[in-house]
């Protein structure tokens, strides 16, 4: 079991397999899961505090630029310089899918085609009928924006996303790669250069590259 809750790093904390979020009402720690994300989301029109862009501090070695993935709290971090980073809420690959490695943006997409792997194809019916290619918009599973992860000169197949499912960030709920809002991603995609380092840190996940 992990708990990490790092000072001045926002009311959250995540289980390997549990995200949960503070309720300031009760002023305790309870589960956030699919269902409940949904509610909140219906309520609210966003996601919990903790997983909305802002500037937060971050002591780190890596120059300002670097994408840092901690995904078992369910963020992404840009460094920036003087101690601070932009943080961001995502969701990461359910169980089973997770990795984790250092590996650079090779290129980036505005409103991408998002063409599913062929194991995707081959386990998910629904993917079936977009094998050659699903075009970019508003319902597209890669959402505004796309960088797409390599290591070296080679795709990954990993990718950093948008998605039309704002309430399903801070959850673990796609297939290894990261998604965040469509405003975040839109928002990240401004600031990110082509082959910005990018560190993805998950606990138990597998290794891809370099950590």
């Amino acid at each position: 079991m992990l708990v990490a809750a790092a000072a001045g790093l926002g009311p959250l904390v995540a289980f390997a397999a549990q995200t949960q979020i503070f309720d300031p009402q009760t002023r305790t720690w309870v589960d956030y899961d699919a269902r409940k994300a949904r509610q909140y989301y219906a309520r609210n029109k966003q996601v919990p505090d903790a997983f909305r862009r802002q500037v937060v501090p971050f002591r780190t070695a890596e120059e300002p630029g670097t994408i840092i993935i901690d995904g078992n709290q369910h963020f992404l971090y840009l460094v920036q310089p003087g101690g601070q980073a932009i943080r961001y809420g995502i969701g990461v690959g359910r169980e089973g899918f997770g990795w984790a490695g250092i590996v650079r943006v090779g290129r980036t997409a505005e409103w991408p085609t998002w063409t599913p792997p062929a194991e995707m194809v081959a386990r998910d019916p629904n993917a079936v009928k977009w094998a050659n290619g699903m075009p970019g918009g508003p319902d597209n599973p890669l959402g505004a924006r796309a960088l797409y992860l390599y290591e070296g000169n080679n795709d990954t197949i990993y990718r950093i996303h948008g998605t039309p499912e704002s309430w399903s960030i801070g959850l673990d709920v796609s297939s290894g790669c990261i998604r965040m809002n469509n405003d975040d991603i839109i928002d990240l995609h401004s600031r990110v250069k082509i082959g910005a380092k990018v560190i993805v840190l998950m606990q138990g996940a597998a290794l891809y590259k370099g950590v």
